[in-house]
């Protein structure tokens, strides 16, 4: 009876928008999904395309904001870092492409922030969130292989110390005996 009631609740919370269908379920070791977005410059990016590579897709609410300025600017500020370890940052929201220009500009980002505005790639990594008719992607992070498959997925992050906690990781799936 209680399941009944839960699944009832939660047709009624859809129905008036109060909050979003279940989502893509992100496991560890699985293929990470596809994706092909735009970034503040206009390319377009795709997983495809970082094949053999190790990559850090973080998601992040909203473009100017106090915890989402922090995790930019802290992945920013390790940005040799990650590049010494071969590795690769895009940012992803649903804000367009001219609010991330904006955003890169003011904080001298050097990585790619992608634009979700359809919210399909938050969507495929569950972490699209609805708030009434508002929508914004959580605050997540994944680490994908070269092989492209999720090595790593942060469903708790602290935006002041998420850059240094995933560098750190990333250092031990890459060189498992440091």
């Amino acid at each position: 009876m209680a399941g009944i009631i839960g699944r009832m609740l939660t047709t009624i919370l859809v129905t008036l928008g109060l909050t979003t269908p279940a989502m893509a379920e992100i496991t560890v070791g699985e293929a990470a999904p596809s994706f092909r977005l735009q970034d503040q410059k206009g390319a377009w990016h795709s997983l495809e395309q970082y094949s053999g590579k190790w990559i850090v897709l973080y998601f992040y609410p909203k473009d100017d904001t106090p915890g989402c300025t922090k995790e930019a600017c802290a992945f920013r500020d390790n940005i040799f870092a990650f590049e010494d370890i071969g590795a690769i940052i895009l940012g992803v929201s649903l804000d367009d492409v001219e609010s991330h220009k904006a955003f890169a500009e003011k904080y001298s980002l050097p990585f790619s922030l992608l634009s979700d505005a359809e919210t399909t790639t938050a969507t495929d990594y569950g972490v699209l969130k609805k708030m009434g008719p508002f929508k914004f992607a959580k605050r997540q992070s994944f680490i994908i292989d070269p092989a492209g498959n999720i090595a790593r997925h942060y469903e708790q992050v602290n935006a002041e110390s998420h850059s240094a906690e995933v560098l750190a990781d990333l250092k031990n799936l890459i060189n498992p005996s440091d």
